[in-house]
């Protein structure tokens, strides 16, 4: 009798345990697991943009109640900025955020989005670099998770020792530049030289650059404004650097619906976030400059048709070899001129 009232028992602690392991959802096991990520952020930690990555990193801690934990390495101190979208394919940090042009040939479709079309500020080019990403999704970038892109105000001519007011004052001139902006220099009649934005302090320093390309903003963010002393705004072919905020597609995969869901959140919101970040720090790039006795020049409307009229082959160019290869540069252009008129 006793016998038969242990198995009873055992029986009866068997159903129980049981029904309380069957009643708990698997949800609320996966949310007990902890995700550690690292990020790649080849801005210095000062920077306007790093700081932007980090509030993005807390954000996203916050609404998951701590169950990711995202360690921010700036500086291009886990992997240099030309190497942080490999870094991030490869397994060496979770997440980077880098420019596309810092590996020219890499990313053919998306070079279109450096094109001199005229962007007026960083939110824009940031808003329309993102969907043109989204809309078109190419092959280039499908090795990782796309977070969100961000890019800056449109690029600036700055020089350290005489002003640019017209095409013949840029001949001979040795002009840092990256990329498309690079090809935008040669084609304007100076000598591209290219680098990252992290050497051009000492390169213009030094004199082994006279100038350099870039949006305002540089003038404080890399505190450039110390050792030039003319900029010249270029309105007629605004072009700008986009970049990425990528995931290692593994570590994506490994997150539940309900995390994967807080990245694509707070990543659409950054959107604006980063995009008013550039234009906030354009903002603070020019009082700089401005408070150190330097100059800014723009264009004028007959001088700006000349250099316009003067890159016009490069997006041509951009459009023969992309739809020469199948990729539908041609398409590229055309939405971004729509996103651009409204």
């Amino acid at each position: 009798m006793i016998k038969k009232l242990n198995i009873r028992f055992y029986c009866f602690l068997l159903l129980v345990t049981a029904a309380f392991i069957f009643a708990v959802p698997v949800n609320s096991i996966a949310k007990e697991k902890k995700f550690r990520f690292s990020y790649s952020i080849f801005f210095p930690p000062t920077h306007a943009q790093c700081k932007a990555g980090v509030a993005w990193a807390k954000e996203i801690e916050k609404r998951s109640n701590g169950q990711i934990e995202i360690t921010v390495y700036p500086g291009g101190t886990l992997t240099k900025a030309p190497q942080v979208y490999d870094g991030v394919v490869n397994g060496i940090s979770d997440i980077g955020m880098s420019c596309f042009a810092y590996t020219r040939g890499r990313f053919p479709l998306l070079e279109g989005l450096d094109l001199p079309v005229g962007y007026p500020d960083g939110k824009t080019a940031t808003r329309i670099a993102t969907a043109i990403t989204k809309e078109f999704n190419p092959k280039e970038v499908q090795d990782t998770k796309v977070l969100y892109i961000h890019a800056h105000g449109p690029g600036v001519l700055h020089a350290k020792k005489k002003a640019v007011k017209e095409l013949a004052d840029l001949k001979g001139m040795k002009i840092r530049s990256t990329g498309l902006s690079a090809k935008i220099i040669k084609t304007l009649g100076a000598l591209p030289v290219a680098m990252p934005q992290g050497d051009t302090y000492e390169a213009l320093q030094k004199g082994t650059v006279d100038g350099t390309i870039g949006p305002i903003e540089v003038l404080k963010g890399w505190k450039q404004g110390e050792v030039i002393k003319y900029s010249t705004e270029m309105p007629g072919i605004g072009y700008t650097t986009s970049m990425f905020v990528v995931m290692n597609k593994r570590k994506w995969q490994s997150l539940p619906d309900n995390l994967q869901k807080i990245f694509d959140d707070v990543s659409s919101e950054w959107v604006a976030v980063q995009g008013q970040a550039w234009d906030d720090a354009d903002a603070a790039g020019r009082a700089y400059t401005l408070e150190k006795g330097n100059q800014i020049y723009t264009l004028s409307a007959t001088e700006s048709a000349k250099w316009k009229a003067k890159v016009q082959p490069i997006l041509d160019a951009y459009v023969k070899k992309t739809t020469s290869k199948g990729m539908p540069g041609d398409q590229v252009i055309t939405r971004i001129k729509e996103l651009l008129s409204k």
